[in-house]
């Protein structure tokens, strides 16, 4: 079991390392130059805003969301903690908030995509690029609630 918690400044380290790890275990269609911009945009932009972390029983973050506005904007999980209920742990409380939930993911991610599947998400949209306008198309998902 995991409890979420917001993030504070002090937890930016084991948020990059987590990003870190996720990236390189999930994202090896990103060009080396790519990852490396994306990593400096999001070492600009964790510490702006609030993000939500779920925390094992010794206290350590094992993964992390950021929602604005009801869109899952980032989900990571440690590599060494996937399948073991750290993304279903924060989906789950951020369907609790916003059951009209919304995220997007790249098309080449197959894990992150049968992830949000299993979940109970379903394509609504794709994008040729990504939110950046880098070559990487997104595939949008919306939650669709059991009938």
């Amino acid at each position: 079991m995991f409890e979420l918690r917001t993030s504070t400044d002090l937890d930016l380290p084991r948020v990059m390392e987590i990003w870190r790890s996720a990236v390189d275990a999930t994202h090896d269609f990103l060009s080396t130059n790519d990852r490396n911009a994306i990593e400096a945009e999001v070492l600009g932009f964790f510490p702006q805003v609030r993000l939500i972390l779920a925390i094992d029983c010794s206290g350590t973050a094992q993964g992390f969301m950021f929602l604005h506005d009801g869109h899952l904007e980032a989900l990571f999980v440690d590599p060494r903690q996937h399948g073991k209920g750290v993304g279903k742990a924060l989906v789950q409380a951020a369907l609790a908030d916003h059951p009209a939930l919304t995220t997007d993911v790249n098309e080449q991610n197959h894990k992150a995509l049968g992830f949000y599947k299993h979940m109970g998400f379903e394509p609504i949209g794709r994008s040729t690029h990504d939110g950046q306008g880098r070559p990487y198309p997104l595939i949008n998902l919306g939650y669709r609630a059991a009938p």
